[in-house]
């Protein structure tokens, strides 16, 4: 073998592991564009702009597809949607766990923990003597015997049905009302104003909770889980993500929220009026100190080091 050729063989195992070595983009184009699942709450369109904004930075492109909950778990398992942020566990449970037993979708990594997720009503309700779910038929005439949910199909509504059916705490002829987010926070508003009566699903993180003086039931352990509904909020991806785009995997791994951060940036959009990826880039230019952990070992789609190029995108230098 002559000087030239054994040096093209020592070199040849080296460009091979530098070829393996670059970012998955390289290996597969399809993770340029991250497909995402918004269900119309505020807080997962906050987070998804949060995230939305990183990519950005990264040169990534987002797609975001308004589906509600049990289409997007279907849509996670078919393969039409990548990454879903907004997996409240437990209340989600009846949709993720056949999915996770039949390998059909994987749970990432927690993106938010120790919040709440239950009924709920206006502080002049519950000093008027309604603190427990088993207060509510007590009072069915002020509630109108009626519970505001959120767009049908959530799983939170099928827990509320679910009490109705099988007339737990007396609220056997109640009837829960089906609504968007901001229909449902309407008739909260309204009763706010007015002095008049509600029960309604909420949860935090949400500006409801400083936009409104509200209590939160307890005794709904059966049906929200304990301690006011204790939740945990996870990033799941349809089965294979992490392992195609590993880069945008890492990510995620390290992509971690606080109450506080989607309360500010939920009020911006609500209160303020601003567009979501407007008002993620703005509590982002303001809480800089966040990006590091998020970022570290996370490189751009060509390869270069990811936090400056987001610094950079979003105008911090």
């Amino acid at each position: 073998m002559t000087r030239s050729r054994r040096l093209l063989a020592a070199l040849l195992p080296v460009a091979g592991i530098a070829a393996f070595a670059q970012p998955a983009l390289a290996a597969n184009p399809e993770c340029r564009v991250v497909r995402m699942s918004d269900p119309g709450w505020t807080d997962i369109t906050s987070t998804n702009a949060v995230f939305g904004n990183l990519l950005a930075g990264l040169g990534y492109e987002r797609q975001v597809e308004s589906i509600a909950v049990s289409i997007t778990f279907q849509a996670l398992k078919n393969g039409d949607i990548d990454v879903f942020l907004g997996n409240w566990m437990p209340s989600q449970t009846t949709f993720i766990e056949p999915l996770t037993a039949e390998g059909a979708i994987e749970v990432i990594a927690p993106n938010l923990q120790g919040i709440r997720f239950t009924l709920a009503v206006p502080d002049h309700v519950s000093e008027a003597g309604v603190t427990d779910f088993a207060d509510l038929a007590d009072h069915a005439e002020e509630f109108e015997s009626t519970i505001y949910g959120i767009e049908p199909g959530a799983p939170a509504n099928r827990h509320i049905q679910r009490m109705i059916d099988t007339g737990d705490f007396g609220l056997g002829d109640w009837t829960l009302v089906e609504s968007s987010e901001q229909g449902m926070l309407s008739q909260v508003d309204r009763a706010e104003r007015r002095d008049e009566w509600v029960v309604f699903l909420a949860w935090e993180p949400h500006p409801m909770n400083m936009k409104y003086d509200i209590t939160y039931l307890s005794g709904g352990d059966e049906y929200f889980g304990p301690n006011y509904g204790s939740a945990t909020v996870n990033t799941v991806t349809r089965t294979g993500y992490v392992e195609e785009c590993p880069n945008i995997g890492k990510l995620l791994e390290q992509l971690q929220f606080t109450v506080e951060m989607e309360n500010e940036i939920m009020a911006m959009i609500l209160d303020e009026g601003m567009e979501p990826m407007d008002a993620a880039a703005a509590w982002l230019e303001q809480h800089p100190e966040v990006l590091e952990p998020w970022l570290q070992g996370v490189t751009t789609i060509d390869g270069a080091e990811g936090l400056p190029a987001v610094k950079a995108h979003l105008g911090l230098g």
